[in-house]
């Protein structure tokens, strides 16, 4: 009988894993019958309340959050793999394709400067993702690090724009490779799209390429970590001597005439070449979902995040420097740069060279890309803002195989439509607004710890931040609507350094990191948040628009799904047996209060920390 049980319940537990039913997507009291999802919704506002005010502890995320997914990740990377990992992921589409549309009709030779900017923006939000990734080693990087800081409903409106930035950024990547696969054989980057006349301008170009090239990603990166990490390397290593030769070779080519005039489009095309040109650095944090799978967080992760950031810096610099040396910035070709320019130097056997160098760089960025996004998805549907479906982790490959094919599917139908151009722009928006609170985060973890940090205090640290914040969506807007004025960044700029120097003076310390912490707070901090939303103000409307459209359909999801279901896991996770009925456990710093046989129609609120 005994036997005949068992294996009755194996066959029960294989089929639960082989098939899908609505509680591996919906499995939350709210969602029970429609009379709960009702009563649900009448409970919005003191739910959307309680997720507004609430803060997720770091015991939360490292132990309860990540046993939903019911198999641990297996721990085999060091700061070796981060380094490439970091160098896969970053060099990509951004310095192969999009350097010779920035180059040509924005920046001309100044481009150079344009990654500077760029770079120094990437920098400062390395050193603040590196802290966090130390101290939380969790798989949903950017998102837990959001929800233990600024609370739940901050970190889902992060979430939704973690996904859009890498479907998107994946998506280009994509479209990207089949441009260089085109020049490696012969012919012109478009010649492989097919037309569709029935559709909009910016998506009636088809890519079925970009489609192959993203499902054979996915097999790689279902299978294993250390695996993708092992071809990751190998790679990277192979791509990194092919940058060496575009170098070597371009500059024995060079004429520095073509370096006149310097900066054709003044400081304003600079800087929108900066914005787009972000794009390039999107990557990095990628690294910092990776520290669930890492041996030793806080050694590896600072090594492999920063170290592979400079590597990539000094690369993307020296390569513009040798593009505009080699050709005149008006002639420079823009869809497949670095081979045509070889071309047109006279070096055409060196295109091929070229196109196989960029074609490996943007494979490996695809893939460190789908593992980066797969391991943000499985964290976030951990805490049931997504559906738990996509937090489940393989058994045999210790990978989340659910969220890495369908974020890598939903990435191939958006290559397949959508040209470049619009891919870039509306990923450099979503990519600078997650780092900007980031830093923001980061400061709320330095200066406010619930129970240490003086009401006083924190009050006015909360007008500090606004300032700097203020003062920067200012300068940016001033700087997107006037070409010449100058008078309001007397005003703008000024604010910002005092609000920034008030922070430090008035407002003491409540936290100091524990094994690695970034440099120089409050500076770094404020003037990555500076930087971030000032290159904001160069992107054009059209893409704010989609971003607009994103963010509201998050907002709708969020209002009829994702508050309900993160408010019965969190209310559920805190249950414990009392005399009196039912209490919750402070796993939030935002109680979830409930009353005896609580259910989707009782009262509930926060108690916001104080």
């Amino acid at each position: 009988m005994e036997g005949a049980k068992d294996a009755r319940g194996e066959r029960t537990a294989r089929r639960r894993v082989c098939s899908c039913s609505k509680d591996d997507f919906l499995p939350e009291e709210s969602f029970r019958s429609w009379g709960n999802y009702w009563g649900a919704l009448k409970e919005t506002p003191a739910r959307l309340r309680d997720r507004l005010l609430t803060r997720s502890l770091e015991t939360t995320e490292l132990h309860e959050v990540r046993a939903r997914s019911q198999h641990e990740m297996k721990r085999t990377l060091m700061w070796w793999d981060l380094i490439w990992f970091g160098i896969g992921a970053v060099i990509g589409a951004g310095i192969f394709v999009l350097t010779g549309l920035q180059t040509k009709e924005h920046a001309g030779p100044a481009i150079v400067l344009s990654f500077v900017v760029s770079g120094v923006s990437a920098m400062l939000s390395v050193f603040c993702y590196t802290e966090f990734a130390v101290e939380i080693p969790v798989a949903g990087g950017s998102f837990a690090y959001l929800r233990v800081e600024l609370g739940d409903f901050m970190a889902f409106v992060a979430a939704g724009n973690i996904i859009l930035e890498y479907l998107i950024g994946g998506a280009a990547v994509a479209r990207s490779w089949t441009s260089y696969f085109a020049t490696l054989l012969n012919h012109k980057p478009e010649d492989f799209l097919i037309k569709a006349h029935g559709l909009a301008d910016g998506y009636n170009e088809l890519d079925p390429i970009a489609v192959c090239i993203c499902g054979i990603v996915c097999v790689f990166a279902v299978l294993s970590t250390k695996g993708s990490s092992r071809l990751n390397y190998i790679a990277s290593i192979v791509h990194i001597l092919v940058i060496v030769f575009i170098i070597v070779a371009g500059l024995t080519k060079a004429d520095t005439a073509n370096y006149t005039p310097f900066t054709p489009f003044n400081s304003r095309g600079i800087f929108k070449a900066s914005a787009v040109l972000f794009f390039a650095y999107v990557g990095f944090d990628a690294v910092s979902t990776m520290a669930e799978e890492t041996k030793n967080p806080a050694r590896d992760i600072p090594i492999g995040l920063i170290g592979s950031m400079v590597m990539t810096s000094i690369a993307y610099c020296s390569m513009v420097i040798t593009l505009c040396l080699m050709q005149p910035y008006y002639q420079i070709d823009t869809h497949a740069p670095f081979s045509v320019a070889f071309k047109a130097v006279g070096m055409d056997w060196a295109k091929y060279i070229v196109a196989f160098g960029a074609l490996e760089g943007m494979t490996t960025a695809l893939l460190t890309g789908a593992v980066g996004l797969a391991r943000y998805v499985t964290h976030i549907a951990r805490t049931h803002m997504m559906p738990p479906w996509f937090a489940k982790v393989n058994e045999k490959t210790g990978t989340p195989v659910n969220a890495t094919v369908v974020m890598l599917s939903a990435t191939a139908v958006i290559a397949f439509f959508t040209k470049m151009d619009i891919l870039a722009d509306l990923l450099s928006i979503s990519t600078l607004f997650i780092f900007m609170l980031v830093a923001v985060a980061l400061l709320v973890r330095r200066y406010y710890v619930n129970g240490v940090t003086k009401p006083a205090d924190r009050n006015k640290l909360i007008v500090c931040l606004s300032l700097m914040v203020g003062s920067s969506i200012a300068t940016a807007t001033y700087w997107g609507l006037s070409e010449h004025g100058w008078v309001g960044y007397v005003i703008t700029v000024p604010i910002w350094f005092l609000a920034t120097v008030a922070l430090r003076v008035l407002v003491p310390q409540a936290r100091k990191p524990k094994l690695w912490g970034v440099p120089l707070v409050p500076w770094l901090p404020s003037a990555s948040i500076a930087i971030n939303i000032f290159l904001l103000g160069s992107i054009n409307r059209a893409s704010f628009e989609r971003f607009g459209l994103w963010t509201g359909f998050l907002l709708l999801y969020y209002y009829f799904f994702g508050l309900h279901a993160s408010y019965d896991t969190a209310k559920e996770s805190g249950e414990t047996k009392g005399k009196d009925g039912l209490e919750w456990k402070k796993v939030e710093e935002g109680n979830v209060s409930s009353t005896t046989n609580a259910g989707p129609g009782s009262e509930a609120s926060a108690i916001p920390s104080t």
